[in-house]
């Protein structure tokens, strides 16, 4: 548990304030002047701080800059004695959360605490753009499928623990849906849920993303930055597409599956988290390790409880719920009115493969939704590959019967068909060597004479025909 550090420097005070805090469930760690919470707060982070201004060596001010330098989100309150109002007054306006006049009530100290807190996990949820109506609902699995269902059971069995879970499977079938699930369903649902995209995110950037940096660790760095292991503590991160990531940070992410420790960028001082680790790849991680691209040992670090993610192409039966679940969230957040998925829309949808799985599923509907003009999903409403490719054949079907013109029966038709494959045969010879003959006809396996003979037959065709 992260501890609340106490800064006070008469011991019969320290005493009662750490009896007060642990009787009410919290950690706590104790200094008895300035330059000792000076040195605890370079060491590790802490929960709160509860420090008097009045100190030995650094004051209380020297020690509410120090714990904001450590960590801009933890809440400082100050204890003040008679007289001592506007320095408590310059404190909150350097940051300090509040102020308590001594001698302290233990019980507003506690309502104070739990206040402070409870704005630390705002902040902390702010900086993760959440929405906190996201965090209400589980999210929504849908699909009756065996495979889908054997999935969602897994999850549900790893989510009760605090075991590391890996999901496989190709992109856009979810898999970041599948993790969120893991949160919500685990004791650490109240807790920060912190999605890190190892793919999206350049490799030269990845690990201060993950680790954080400390002030001056490198050009630019002009203050200490939280990483997304630091935000996610005593809660989910979720790493995305973890097969991506560069070797050293495999090393120390390692590290962090082992230890639950890590230092920031720049920094020399260890920092204890406690998180639970999901991760997806859509990589064979066996092959990469084969392939020395992966490290065995974290492979099997992240491996501990595999949960495999189907396509969409191997539950065809979910895509008609699925596809309707999408069209009315579509029309919803676009608000128009409900639409219908015709028939043959829907036949079209369930023929499709898929490859992009869910994701292509949900921008298919979405671009129908807003092409539509009534209520109702028609086929030529899903721009989908098989039926571009429908699309294709009639226009090429309509240039080949202008090119080989009105025939009067299908022997004539095939006869023209045949000799405008023919002269495109050869004038694709012709253009590659220059309109060299010779080059040409030796290329098609023709003398020239013959070559010269089908050209004067073909351009006799085109005459006749025109």
């Amino acid at each position: 548990m992260t501890p609340i550090l106490i800064v006070e420097d008469r011991a019969s005070v320290r005493e009662m304030l750490r009896q007060t805090l642990e009787s009410a469930g919290y950690a706590v760690e104790e200094a008895p002047d300035g330059n000792g919470a000076l040195s605890r707060l370079a060491e590790r982070r802490y929960l709160a701080v509860l420090s008097d201004l009045k100190l030995p060596g650094a004051d209380g001010h020297a020690v509410l800059k120090a714990a904001l330098d450590a960590d801009p989100t933890v809440p400082v309150i100050v204890m003040t004695a008679y007289g001592t109002v506007e320095d408590a007054v310059a404190a909150m306006k350097a940051g300090a959360y509040d102020f308590l006049p001594k001698p302290v009530d233990t019980d507003h100290l506690l309502l104070l605490l739990q206040r402070a807190l409870e704005r630390r996990a705002l902040v902390v949820e702010n900086l993760l753009l959440r929405e906190e109506s996201g965090r209400a609902t589980l999210p929504l699995i849908l699909g009756e499928h065996p495979s889908i269902v054997e999935a969602g059971r897994q999850i549900q069995r790893a989510a009760a623990t605090d075991s590391t879970v890996l999901l496989l499977g190709e992109s856009g079938t979810g898999k970041e849906l599948f993790a969120r699930a893991i949160h919500e369903l685990s004791p650490r649902k109240d807790r920060p849920f912190v999605a890190v995209s190892c793919a999206a995110i350049p490799e030269t950037l990845i690990e201060n993303e993950l680790f954080g940096h400390e002030k001056g660790a490198y050009t630019g760095a002009g203050a200490r930055r939280m990483g997304r292991m630091e935000m996610a503590d005593r809660g989910t991160l979720f790493l995305d597409e973890v097969g991506e990531l560069a070797p050293a940070v495999q090393a120390k992410l390692l590290r962090v599956l082992q230890e639950r420790a890590f230092e920031r960028i720049g920094g020399n001082k260890t920092i204890e988290v406690d998180i639970r680790v999901v991760a997806a790849t859509n990589r064979d991680l066996r092959e990469e390790v084969a392939a020395r691209r992966f490290r065995q040992d974290l492979y099997f670090r992240l491996s501990v409880v595999p949960v495999v993610v189907p396509p969409l192409r191997d539950r065809a039966s979910d895509i008609p719920v699925l596809a309707e679940h999408f069209l009315k969230r579509c029309c919803r957040e676009a608000g128009r009115r409900a639409m219908t998925i015709s028939p043959r829309a829907m036949e079209v949808l369930s023929a499709h493969d898929w490859p992009g799985n869910i994701r292509e599923l949900q921008n298919c509907l979405e671009r129908g939704a807003i092409l539509a003009d009534g209520d109702a999903l028609l086929p030529e409403h899903l721009d989908l590959p098989a039926r571009r490719a429908g699309r294709d054949a009639r226009l090429f079907g309509e240039a080949l019967r202008r090119m080989i013109g009105p025939a009067r029966g299908p022997d004539e038709a095939v006869r023209r068909a045949g000799e405008l494959a023919e002269r495109v045969w050869i004038e694709d010879a012709l253009e590659r060597c220059g309109g060299d003959r010779r080059s040409a006809a030796a290329e098609l396996g023709l003398g020239v004479d013959e070559l010269t003979a089908r050209l004067e037959r073909l351009s006799r065709a085109v005459h006749e025909t025109s």
